[in-house]
């Protein structure tokens, strides 16, 4: 079974970010339509990744002190922007949104799981 992280503070910083981009999504300024647009996916169903994103940084949270959830809630965080990417290629939406947000949080969700609870 996995422990907690070490170190804890990628995790934090995920949580602040993915959290930051849930509470952005409430209200989604111009980009983050434009990227639901870009993709498909329909606006009035944005709610959905609100809600994927706040339980995603409450399991990134709790996972600081219980074993197994924080690297569950990370792969987790993963598997959001996997499907995200295969979502903007597919759409071939594949501008500076989908090479700076979409593959950069990739990315850093994927350094944080390697990081924090696989090394």
């Amino acid at each position: 079974m996995f422990s907690t992280p070490d170190p804890v503070w990628p995790v934090i910083v995920l949580a602040v970010i993915v959290g930051g981009d849930a509470l952005m999504s409430i209200r989604p300024p111009r980009f983050i339509r434009d990227c639901y647009a870009g993709v498909r996916f329909p606006l009035d169903w944005g709610w959905v990744l609100v809600y994927i994103k706040l339980l995603a940084t409450a399991g990134l949270i709790v996972g600081i002190w219980q074993p197994g959830v924080g690297v569950s809630a990370t792969a987790g965080v993963v598997a959001y922007f996997v499907a995200a990417s295969i979502a903007h290629i597919r759409a071939t939406f594949v501008g500076s949104t989908f090479w700076i947000n979409c593959l950069g949080m990739l990315v850093l969700s994927l350094a944080v799981l390697g990081w924090s609870f696989v090394w």
